[in-house]
This record gives C-alpha cells, sequence and structure tokens, in this order.
C-alpha cells in the first residue's frame, strides 16, 4: 500500500520530470532559432564582404555585385518626374577586342572628354600625362562609337556617391574585351582615402590591373581605397548635372542600384586641346 508520504514524493518527482522535459524542450527550440538567425546573419555578412572583396566599382566577366550588379527594385509608393531627357535614337554597337588598342596619344598634350547625356553635357578634364593607357583607351572606344547610347547602370547614394558608366550591357557585366593597366593611384587629389567630388576614375574587378570600359563619376566626396585609376576632373556644370540625377534616386531605395532618372550616354567624345 502507498503511504501520502510516498504519493507526495511521486507527484514531486513527476513535477519534476516534467520541468526538466520543458526546459530541455525550451532549450532546443532556443537553439534552433539561434542557429537560424546565426545563419542568416552569416549570408549578410558574407554577401556584404564578397560585394566589397570582389571591386566595389566592377567589371566583371563573373557578375556577382554588387558593384555592379543591380538588385531588384523596390515598389515605389509614388513615381517622381524623370529629370532626364528620352534618349536619341540608336542602338548599342556590339564590340570588343582581344588587346588594348596601341598608344596613338599625344601623351604631352591636353585632352577633354565631353559626355553628351539624356540629362545634360558632362565635360571632363583628363589626365593624360598621369593616365595615359586610360586616355589612350577612351579615346580609341569614343572614336568607334563604343559608349554611344549606353545606359548609365549604377548609383550609389549611401556611403560612396557615385554614377557608374561605361558598359554596354547596362548590367555591370560588361566591357571591351580587353583590359589596361591601373595608373595615377598616388595623384594628389586622392588625400586620406577620399576621392573628391569631381573626379571621375575607372571600375575595376577588385583585382590589379582589370580595368575595361566601365568608370564612375563622384558626385560627392567618397571614402575608397585608392584602388580605382582616377583620370579626370569633371566639370562645375557636369557635376550639377550628376547632383541632379542623384537627386532623383536609385530603384532600390538601398543606396545602391539603377539610377532612377533615365541616364543614357547618347555620344561620348573625346578631343585634344
Amino acid at each position: 500500500m502507498v503511504t501520502q508520504e510516498q504519493r507526495r514524493r511521486q507527484l514531486a518527482r513527476e513535477k519534476f520530470l516534467r520541468q526538466q522535459q520543458r526546459r530541455t524542450a525550451a532549450r532546443r527550440k532556443s537553439h534552433m532559432r539561434n542557429t537560424v538567425v546565426a545563419s542568416v546573419l552569416g549570408v549578410i555578412v558574407v554577401g556584404s564582404v564578397v560585394s566589397y572583396a570582389t571591386g566595389v566599382f566592377k567589371n566583371d566577366d563573373k557578375k556577382a555585385n554588387a558593384g555592379a550588379e543591380v538588385t531588384p527594385s523596390a515598389s515605389p509608393t509614388s513615381k517622381a518626374p524623370d529629370p532626364c531627357a528620352k534618349p536619341a535614337e540608336g542602338a548599342v554597337k556590339s564590340l570588343s577586342w582581344k588587346t588594348e588598342p596601341a598608344m596613338t596619344i599625344d601623351k604631352s598634350a591636353d585632352y577633354t572628354m565631353k559626355l553628351a547625356t539624356t540629362c545634360g553635357a558632362i565635360d571632363v578634364a583628363l589626365k593624360t600625362a598621369a593616365a595615359p593607357h586610360t586616355v589612350n583607351s577612351f579615346d580609341f572606344l569614343a572614336g568607334k562609337g563604343f559608349f554611344d547610347h549606353t545606359k548609365c547602370h549604377r548609383l550609389t547614394t549611401n556611403g560612396i556617391y557615385v554614377l557608374q558608366c561605361g558598359d554596354p550591357k547596362g548590367t555591370g557585366s560588361g566591357g571591351p574585351g580587353y583590359t589596361i593597366p591601373d595608373e595615377n593611384l598616388k595623384d594628389t587629389s586622392l588625400k586620406g582615402g577620399i576621392y573628391p567630388a569631381g573626379t571621375i576614375a575607372m571600375a575595376n574587378t577588385g583585382q590589379k590591373h582589370t580595368g575595361g570600359s566601365q568608370f564612375f563619376l563622384v558626385y560627392q566626396d567618397s571614402q575608397l581605397p585608392a584602388s580605382y585609376t582616377p583620370f579626370g576632373t569633371i566639370s562645375k556644370s557636369g557635376l550639377t548635372v550628376l547632383k541632379k540625377i542623384a537627386a532623383a534616386g536609385e530603384s532600390t531605395g538601398q543606396g545602391d542600384g539603377a539610377p532612377k532618372a533615365t541616364v543614357v550616354i547618347n555620344k561620348l567624345t573625346v578631343t585634344k586641346s
């Protein structure tokens, strides 16, 4: 016969076991939740590191960026008017070369570049003596009409402030088929890890000497490593055009995506002064 004391002890043991089971289940559930959270954070962190490590401004064929590849657009609550005009009629040429063009420019002469865009003209004084390979490449490509009718595919509005152009595909993965060497990375304008407003520089894959045709225009001081060839200075009126484009925003709402404005280079020309 079970005494009252034995019954009390049995009930106490059963209660203790139930508590232990609940605690074990709670720990298991918490562990699973934390594992999921850690996995999600890991993806975010790894994605961010890969995005930066593969080049803030990309011109790569494997196409992953961040950089450069546009994330899906967020659904806008209202559509602001496009500050730019319709593109000129014409189509992007499909052109490619296996090797960098021969040097044909006069390295001692002054050259200017003009981007006739749908948003206005952007004039650039080129740094010929400091970046001859880059200027020579632009002179060659411009003469072939390589940049004509191409979209500026990327705008950043958070942390770094640039408009990226020069990709005939409009995706961040296109180029001329060849690469050019990095140049002028010790330019006196690059102080304190800053590419100042008004700088035009080459995009690359994050590796040395991987510039092609993609470039970025800095409309506000931007902190970047000195890894991107600065090859010109944008005019004051050109900066005004860039700020108009930036004010219209980018498509993701997260500071890095396709410009909301219709930014197309109707024609790009390089002229010897």
